[in-house]
């Protein structure tokens, strides 16, 4: 197959659907001879950070000269973000061939008579292969949902790190916040280091589960933290302090913004330092180089184009538009805002408006490229704003949220990742455009 034809034989993997469960990926890990057990791995998983902390801890060990792998999701524009190697995506090519091999094993699996796997299975699968084919020392893997049953819990990692616990997916994940805890647990393993953020209830299953599994565990505020020194629309100053790793204060710039991305650079932070012990290429400066260089596109991330200030953020869920809402709130308190937005009809939509829409707001509302997009229609009538409109037509929606921001107010893209991506490339060949002009 070519790249766009391992597109197409994905795309037909999804009507299978979302199908939990371990059996399906172990069978077929199995059949390609289980390339995830020929190099060591970290386990992140969480309900929001997690594809900030799984990023960090790629670019600690590829800034440590350690040969490293990324498996994240979803991606914001193209499948081939989702498999990194040293910070760069797997090429079309190497994508396309990877679909191909992983596929001899899929139809050898349906030959026998088994259950298909599905299309997150088939792009784990594709990981482990590439990052085989690669010869990295490490992947970091991000889980897909929950942990317990999801398709990358058949690794056995070095480090396992688990962000924080809120509602979401809880109809996959036992329908209360004590189940979603569960499964975030799920990715313990017996005597496997085990670092996070967790608090409350959630905090206290990933303990039991730890205990039992005599597995270390690290917890922040407990065992480490980090505080902010200075902040400003360009970068946050941080120190780290681990009185239990004997680390007093150590500093470092990120450029990566918001309040919650304090609390993801700790996680990777001491995760580093917990490496360290078996590592000692991971030293003090390489984490600190790494946290300085690290970019995350489409998470509170910073455009100006012309005079227009745009913010793009992939907040999908009530937690993470109570941190946009911070943020915004504190690096952009004065400004008036447009919100360019669109969301998913299977998330908290009534929580997640409350929490980030203002009644002196300006919203353009419209469907992310998703058949799981709730109807824009119907979106608008729950918005409670100076100004609502629905332009269905992404495209159409984001020439006139920047015909309203006029550059003298604040324009914020958020709601869905599956929208965030859209508008985000919209945005760069706009850049590129007025560049063309500018140079002409």
């Amino acid at each position: 197959m070519n790249y766009q034809e391992s597109l197409e034989y994905l795309d037909s993997l999804s009507v299978f659907g979302v199908k939990l469960g371990l059996e399906r990926i172990r069978h077929l890990a199995s059949l390609m001879g289980d390339p995830q057990d020929r190099y060591n791995t970290i386990h992140v998983t969480g309900t929001n950070g997690k594809g900030s902390v799984s990023m960090l801890l790629a670019e600690v060990l590829h800034r440590s000269g350690i040969h490293a792998g990324l498996y994240t999701s979803p991606h914001l524009v193209s499948y081939t973000e989702r498999m990194q190697v040293d910070g760069q995506p797997i090429s079309e090519d190497e994508f396309a061939a990877c679909a191909t091999a992983v596929k001899k094993y899929t139809d050898q699996m349906i030959a026998e008579g088994l259950e298909p796997p599905t299309q997150f299975e088939v792009l784990t699968a594709m990981a482990f292969m590439f990052f085989s084919m690669k010869q990295v020392e490490y992947a970091v893997i991000e889980v897909g949902l929950g942990g317990l049953i999801d398709s990358t819990n058949i690794i056995t990692p070095e480090i396992c790190v688990i962000t924080n616990v809120t509602m979401e997916h809880a109809d996959k994940c036992g329908g209360t916040i004590e189940g979603i805890a569960h499964h975030k647990a799920g990715i313990i393993k017996n005597g496997v280091p085990v670092v996070t953020a967790a608090a409350g209830v959630p905090l206290e299953i990933i303990e039991e589960t730890a205990d039992e599994k005599n597995a270390d565990l690290f917890v922040r505020g407990r065992d480490f933290d980090c505080e902010e020194v200075t902040a400003n629309v360009q970068a946050q100053s941080l120190c780290f302090h681990s009185e239990l790793l004997g680390v007093k204060s150590e500093k470092y710039k990120l450029k990566l913004l918001g309040e919650y991305q304090v609390e993801n650079s700790a996680l990777a932070v001491m995760t580093a330092h917990i490496l360290h012990q078996s590592e000692p290429r991971i030293t003090s400066e390489t984490i600190a180089r790494a946290m300085e260089l690290a970019e995350w596109p489409g998470r509170f991330e910073r455009m100006n184009i012309g005079g227009q200030q745009i913010v793009i953020d992939g907040a999908h869920n009530p937690a993470g538009m109570r941190v946009l809402r911070n943020s915004l709130d504190r690096y952009f308190p004065v400004e008036e805002r447009v919100l360019l937005l669109g969301i998913l009809r299977d998330k908290d939509v009534d929580a997640m408006l409350h929490l980030l829409v203002r009644a002196n707001d300006t919203v353009i509302v419209t469907s992310p490229d998703s058949d799981r997009a709730k109807d824009p229609e119907k979106l608008a009538k729950m918005i409670h704003a100076q100004h609502v409109e629905v332009v269905r037509g992404r495209g159409e929606a984001l020439k006139r949220a920047l015909e309203l921001a006029d550059e003298s107010r604040l324009l914020c893209v958020t709601g869905s990742l599956y929208l965030v991506g859209t508008i985000r490339q919209q945005l760069i060949n706009i850049r590129a455009d007025i560049l063309k002009k500018e140079d002409a």
